[in-house]
């Protein structure tokens, strides 16, 4: 198992460019199920998870062409349906959970699909509900197969409906999304996920030939055809990884540049770090961080704490939340985190709190921090990364320690972050991979 090995307290400096959306990326990759005609897709990040989701479709018989370091064109001619029902593919998705998203497209054009028991994250109950009640509605049959220890979906053909999800869940909508296209009728989902990743989709879907309205909004209307074509996609920019940079310049006091950030999809994204005190600018598509000694958290206007918490798109989104809880530890003020989706994201703040950092876990969904102002230092310890942005937090308050930090289990962040460590060496970082 890998570590890397960091050396803190050192003044970053450069340019830096992030990836292609790892969530976007799942969910289009699956969608080119939904066609056997050519589909080529552009700016794909080189990252374990989404790496294992090209290596299912290969496995299940889609033609996959590797074209540049970042493009691939598949194929899904000659797909084995029922590939989903081994052993094979319930032992590789169990580190994936967004394997689940190939059950709509399978659905909606074999009229069949299999869900084996969702991996990823241990960050708390995620609930495929949702997914199953959305294909219920359409018309599928919903069976638990003993022997093959999975979920069973069939229908003889997917008729449209009008649903109300019972939450904005974004893999929820994109499943149900990808098996409505192909549905015989027009289907309206309400309460919808509008993320960013979902727009891509829709407008990827719509380039096939698909007939979706009221993109970006939380009620879409898909008319059904009776068959898609292929299309060529290129994914945004990794607005984690936007969030993620600047919380890193912040945090070790550094100049950065982001580039091709994706600035009109990042919503409030910029707000929230402004909130913090940390200071950046946009010029076109680029976000400038400069160094600053200190930031001051803003209060509200009556001299209330400031809460940032966790919503629906475009209200901040829960995979920053565990960046701003280690920017805001050396912020000057206090914050209180409130990640209301998911009940054990805030874990990870034990560790934090073992370098020094003035934190109350409250409960697991909520945190107070006592932002330090920089008065004391975070100090370097070993550590272990409990999920893939946990693991990039953890990894920015190593870099703003003093001494020699330890994390283990870097495959957490190498699945959502690609080679982050070669990326921080350009900027001035000390860290190995050992």
């Amino acid at each position: 198992m890998n570590s890397f090995e960091v050396r803190g307290g050192i003044k970053l400096a450069g340019t830096i460019t992030p990836q292609g959306a790892k969530n976007e990326a799942l969910q289009v990759i699956s969608a080119v199920l939904l066609t056997n005609k050519t589909v080529t897709i552009h700016n794909i990040p080189d990252i374990l998870d989404v790496n294992l989701m090209i290596e299912l479709l290969h496995d299940m018989g889609v033609q996959v062409n590797k074209l540049n370091k970042h493009s691939y064109s598949f194929k899904a001619e000659n797909v084995n349906d029922e590939y989903l029902a081994s052993d094979v593919f319930r032992k590789k998705s169990g580190k994936l959970r967004g394997s689940v998203m190939l059950a709509g497209p399978m659905l909606a054009r074999f009229n069949k699909a299999y869900i084996p028991k969702p991996g990823g994250d241990k960050i708390g109950r995620r609930r495929l509900d949702t997914h199953i009640i959305g294909f219920e509605q359409l018309g599928a049959k919903f069976d638990y197969i003993d022997d093959k220890h999975c979920f069973q979906l069939s229908t003889k053909q997917l008729m449209a409906t009008n649903m109300l999800l019972d939450e904005p869940s974004v893999t929820g909508t994109a499943n149900i999304l990808m098996a409505a296209v192909l549905a015989e009728g027009t289907t309206t989902i309400y309460n919808a996920a509008c993320e960013p990743y979902i727009q891509q989709l829709c407008k990827m879907l719509n380039s096939m030939g698909a007939k979706i309205k009221g993109i970006g909004s939380n009620l879409l209307t898909i008319d059904g055809v009776k068959e898609l074509q292929g299309t060529e996609h290129t994914l945004l920019p990794d607005m984690i990884e936007t969030g993620s940079f600047i919380g890193l310049a912040a945090m070790t006091q550094s100049e950065i540049t982001i580039k091709n950030a994706g600035v009109n999809h990042l919503g409030m994204i910029p707000q929230k770090f402004q909130q913090l005190g940390i200071q950046l600018e946009i010029k076109d598509d680029d976000i400038y961080i400069p160094a600053q000694d200190s930031y001051e958290v803003v209060t509200y206007l009556d001299g209330g704490i400031l809460t940032v918490y966790d919503h629906p798109w475009p209200g901040f989104t829960p995979d920053l939340i565990s960046i701003v809880l280690v920017v805001a530890t050396q912020a000057i003020g206090s914050v209180l985190i409130h990640q209301k989706m998911f009940e054990s994201r805030l874990y990870f703040v034990d560790k934090l709190m073992d370098m020094g950092a003035q934190i109350i876990l409250c409960d697991p969904h909520r945190a107070t921090v006592i932002g330090l102002g920089r008065k004391q230092s975070l100090k370097a310890i070993t550590m272990s990364s409990p999920d893939i942005r946990a693991g990039q937090a953890l990894l920015i308050a190593a870099l703003s320690a003093k001494g020699v930090s330890t994390i283990q289990n870097i495959e957490q962040i190498d699945r959502g972050y690609q080679f982050i460590d070669e990326r921080l060496r350009a900027l001035g970082a000390d860290i190995k991979r050992i």
